[in-house]
């Protein structure tokens, strides 16, 4: 039985600590959060232990989830790796590049797990397209939402857009040749929406775009491959697969010759999937995945390279926006 504690109860962190509470295989040992009244709270709503100190709990755990401020990503998860603990920590991995590149090398060298949680890997939508994704040309992604304050402390490129960045990497297979961005801030002083133009080695091109200051939410990205177009609505839990028709090569040659009226729709097989109905959320199935990676001494989906990789990504995107901006003052 892997016994485990969360670190951060807030928003995302309370959620944590429900699941885990009741996945198989675990046990929640306790939460700390530095905020005691919120701490208490939720451990009396979980029936668990709230700990005095973060010390205090990874004394009597294998394995921590931190699920604090990515500004104390960095400490909480290094104390943790070198108390010879199994870490998840939420995305993105840390504030900094350099942060992230220690905390692989203290996992590695003391042979611990380090999952990072980009927890769309998981989620049921992609889940049930991640087969007719193959070799992608073109991918488009938009993820916008109104404004709220819970994150606004980054800008929007690790806040939202580094979900998509982390995806379109697990389906690209090839090295980054170019990257364009820009991006503004308007209700914050950092960058409140944001479009990337990513350019892959393999000729894969990326638009990523991503807002906090829509009037409305969307959470759409689109993949176009030879003889397929596949939307995946995260929102509504929906895929959309269009693929040639398999009467194509029939139906072709006549309507070429001016020989028949034909339905656009009698050119394609449209195959749309409800995801929403899936027996576990996505929040289950990363942390299962967490638990179980540790068990069975096996790589986690998303290690701590993959969050390091798109980190790196993240980084860079922001740093082209700001002196891109920057320029235009001058």
């Amino acid at each position: 039985m892997l016994k485990i504690g969360v670190v951060g109860v807030g928003h995302l962190g309370q959620h944590h600590a429900r699941v885990l509470n009741e996945i198989e295989n675990c046990k929640l040992i306790g939460i700390y959060d530095k905020d005691l009244a919120r701490g208490e709270l939720i451990s009396q709503r979980l029936n668990t232990k709230m700990f005095a100190s973060f010390e205090a709990l990874l004394n009597e755990v294998d394995a921590v989830d931190i699920s604090a401020t990515t500004t104390y990503h960095y400490e909480l998860a290094s104390k943790a790796l070198k108390m010879g603990k199994h870490v998840f920590v939420e995305k993105p991995i840390t504030a900094e590049l350099e942060q992230a590149e220690k905390l692989l090398e203290l996992a590695d060298s003391k042979k611990l797990k380090l999952q990072v949680g980009h927890i769309e890997r998981f989620n049921p939508t992609v889940m049930k397209a991640i087969d007719d994704i193959d070799n992608p040309r073109f991918i488009e992604s938009n993820r916008i939402a109104p404004f709220n304050p819970r994150g606004s402390d980054v800008p929007v490129v690790l806040d939202l857009m580094i979900h998509d960045i982390d995806l379109i990497l697990s389906f690209v297979h090839s090295k980054i040749k170019d990257i364009k961005a820009s991006g503004v801030g308007i209700l914050t002083s950092s960058i409140d929406i944001a479009n990337a133009r990513v350019e892959f080695e393999n000729g894969t091109i990326a638009n990523v775009t991503s807002s906090r200051i829509s009037m409305k939410q969307e959470r759409k990205i689109r993949f176009f491959q030879k003889d397929a177009y596949i939307t995946l609505d995260f929102k509504d839990k929906k895929v959309s697969v269009l693929k040639k028709s398999k009467n194509l090569n029939k139906i072709l040659p006549q309507i070429l010759l001016g020989n028949s009226k034909f339905d656009p729709n009698d050119l394609v097989d449209i195959t749309n999937i409800d995801a929403s109905n899936n027996a576990k959320d996505a929040l289950t199935m990363e942390l299962e995945s967490f638990v179980n990676c540790i068990i069975n001494n096996t790589k986690p989906i998303v290690d701590g390279y993959a969050g390091t990789r798109a980190l790196r990504i993240a980084l860079e995107i922001v740093n082209l926006i700001y002196s891109k901006n920057e320029q235009e003052i001058k």
